[in-house]
């Protein structure tokens, strides 16, 4: 019994570590104006050329900080399944500020418990839209890897 205590001590420290390291991202404080439908559909223009120029075919959806959805937009030749992902992804960043890869990496140390939430897709590719600080809307992309994805999205957020 001696040897199995510090044993189980042991594995309780290494499953813990991934956890206690894991570096919170900041997040923004506060939701904005929803962004325009004009705006919208300008990320998805940007997010057609930068997966074509990749040679990726992708589904783009834009939301505003509800969740709800504000412009959509699906290549030729794109999984039907990534219709519905980009637009849970894009859910996802919208209500909980932070990029989908973020929470993809936070399952990935440990913390199951986001995958308990039907307002979770932690899968990367979604990305909040910040405007002066406030969550404005999302922008999610599906229809690559989960790194493609989140190459993309974040790709399209940072042009200016």
């Amino acid at each position: 019994m001696r040897i199995l205590s510090p044993l189980i001590l042991s594995c309780a420290v290494l499953f813990a570590l991934p956890i206690a390291a894991q570096a919170e991202a900041p997040t923004p404080a506060r939701y904005g104006q929803p962004v325009t439908v004009t705006d919208a559909l300008s990320l998805i223009e940007r997010g057609r050329q930068a997966a074509a120029a990749r040679g990726f075919t992708m589904a783009f959806a834009v939301v505003e900080p509800t969740g709800e959805l504000v412009a959509f937009a699906r290549m030729e030749e794109a999984p039907y399944a990534s219709s519905v992902l980009a637009q849970q992804k894009a859910r996802s960043a919208a209500r909980l500020r932070l990029p989908t890869s973020e929470l993809e990496t936070r399952v990935q140390n440990g913390r199951a418990a986001l995958l308990s939430s039907d307002e979770v897709l932690a899968v990367g590719g979604g990305v909040s839209i910040v405007v002066d600080g406030r969550v404005v809307g999302a922008f999610g992309v599906s229809g690559g890897t989960s790194a493609q994805d989140a190459e993309i999205a974040t790709a399209v957020i940072s042009l200016p």
